[in-house]
């Protein structure tokens, strides 16, 4: 019979290993942020249980499903940064867009809202429209540059 199994070993020998590593390169070369994309996702998570946290559930439940919602989505853009980098920095500006929505939503979802309430969405805003800034200004500085 024959011997069918590679040996575990070398790739470099292999026939697709320059195009392996220019792919990989090519992957790795918009990654200069995966440093935020934990601290992004983590807002996302303390954005969404952040009424429970707070103890704001009874006294401002639209704005309890509002950071749920909110906070969800934060989330599902860091995964978005960390298994699709090349094609979701785009949406980095989304990121600053939630973090605008989130300072100003206290006044505009909930009713007449408390300091801890604005204190908290405050600096879940402040913190999404930075972290979405330094997404958007290290994808527009890793860019591919047009002649």
């Amino acid at each position: 019979m024959a011997n069918v199994s590679h040996p575990r070993g070398d790739i470099t020998s292999h026939p697709d290993a320059p195009e392996m590593q220019a792919r990989y390169a090519r992957m790795l070369g918009g990654r200069d942020v995966a440093l935020v994309d934990g601290p992004v996702f983590l807002l996302g998570l303390y954005c969404a249980v952040s009424p429970w946290i707070l103890h704001f559930t009874t006294s401002q439940p639209s704005l309890v499903a509002h950071n749920l919602i909110v906070g969800i989505a934060i989330g599902l853009l860091a995964l978005g940064f960390t298994r699709a980098p090349e094609r979701m920095y785009g949406l980095s500006w989304a990121m600053c867009a939630i973090g605008v929505w989130m300072i100003i939503s206290p006044w505009i979802v909930g009713t007449s809202p408390d300091a801890g309430v604005i204190w908290n969405n405050a600096v879940i805003g402040a913190l999404a429209l930075i972290l979405g800034m330094v997404c958007a200004g290290t994808a527009a500085r890793s860019a591919p540059r047009r002649p």
